[in-house]
């Protein structure tokens, strides 16, 4: 980590950048259970707040400590010949443009390693940082359970809300889906194009006789089998052949049996994160109908205690004071897709079935 010294009203604040070799420490952790949620949704008036506290009052929150962090693009082509201020309110919409006018003055926002006026004009391929008080998304605090124990590897069944990288391994999914899916194995083999911008991939069929696709979509393969369905839904098991962004999502939707939780695939007017500013998952889940929950309607326990937030507010952040990143209402509960066997060369792990995947 290294430390930078800014100037905000006239006064000199030292900040501690935080960088991706430095991740985070358990005393960098925040932890809530659902009462403190609770207490925190009356002490407000946070109605929205509601639904969160029903989610998480049993299993409660885990969240990483706002930090400061710097992060780094190069200019693409296209960016070329924008100004600083004009790039980031055109391409990164989750804040507004008053707040990147701010952070390039303040030197938040640097290009080469260097502050640069509001008038600068980016050239390709250059380095631009942005220094960031980072708010992660909370996590639910579940006991995560062991799976299997080896002196080099261990296994446990991963949470929904907690976000992972997997390797070239061999996966197999279940999905609970919309409708009645066919009983005879089902096999999407179309292309996939995925739009970074919007954060949503499309499929992509080819009209070419020779079968050559001339789209900039990838191949992508993946083989469905029914597992049980109860009339209305279906439990399926999905095993892709490559690995898309999105891609079981999107092949899923593509056979007409999208995700049955799955806000972004089961619409194709669901909002554009570009427009919207927040995640592709995020804008189109704060674009459902929600019955508002009344404070007055949920019989719960009082909790005792107040609740201290614990941790640093910074003047310039567009999080602060919340704990919680900009559009998030926790109150989702994961979505239905999940990964019930990784096989490899010599080696199988398989867990258990989730809650959901009961259609009982």
């Amino acid at each position: 980590m290294s430390k930078r010294k800014r100037n905000e009203s006239e006064e000199t604040m030292e900040i501690l950048w935080q960088t991706p070799a430095n991740p985070p420490q358990r005393q960098d952790y925040i932890f809530r259970d659902g009462k403190q949620v609770w207490n925190l949704a009356r002490k407000h008036q946070f109605r929205e707040m509601a639904q969160t506290f029903l989610s998480f009052f049993l299993a409660g929150i885990r969240y990483v400590r706002p930090y400061y962090f710097e992060f780094i693009s190069h200019a693409k082509n296209r960016w070329a010949g924008k100004t600083i201020v004009d790039l980031f309110a055109d391409e990164f919409k989750g804040r507004p443009r008053d707040y990147y006018v701010s952070a390039v003055k303040a030197g938040r926002i640097q290009v080469d390693g260097q502050t640069v006026p509001v008038s600068y004009v980016i050239k390709s391929s250059q380095k631009i940082s942005h220094f960031v008080h980072r708010h992660e998304p909370p996590v639910r605090a579940k006991d995560i359970q062991i799976l299997h124990s080896e002196p080099d590897v261990l296994t446990i069944c991963k949470p929904a809300s907690v976000p992972i990288e997997s390797g070239e391994i061999k996966k197999q999914y279940i999905a609970r889906v919309r409708g009645v899916f066919p009983e005879t194995e089902q096999v999407a083999n179309a292309s996939i194009d995925y739009n970074p911008r919007e954060g949503k991939s499309t499929v992509e069929l080819s009209n070419n006789p020779n079968g050559k696709n001339p789209s900039k979509g990838k191949a992508a393969c993946t083989k469905f089998t029914r597992i049980s369905t109860n009339g209305t839904q279906s439990l399926v098991l999905c095993e892709p052949i490559t690995g898309r962004t999105h891609q079981i999502r999107v092949h899923l939707q593509f056979l007409g049996h999208p995700i049955a939780n799955d806000m972004l695939y089961l619409s194709e007017s669901a909002p554009l994160r570009s427009i919207e500013g927040l995640s592709a998952d995020r804008a189109a889940s704060n674009s459902r109908p929600l019955k508002e929950a009344s404070f007055n309607e949920i019989q719960v326990p009082q909790p005792s205690y107040e609740l201290t937030e614990d941790f640093h507010i910074d003047p310039m952040c567009t999080n602060c004071p919340n704990l919680e990143p900009k559009g998030y209402d926790g109150h989702e509960e994961g979505l239905w897709l999940h990964c019930v066997k990784y096989s490899g060369p010599d080696w199988t792990y398989e867990c258990p079935y989730p809650s959901w995947a009961s259609l009982c």
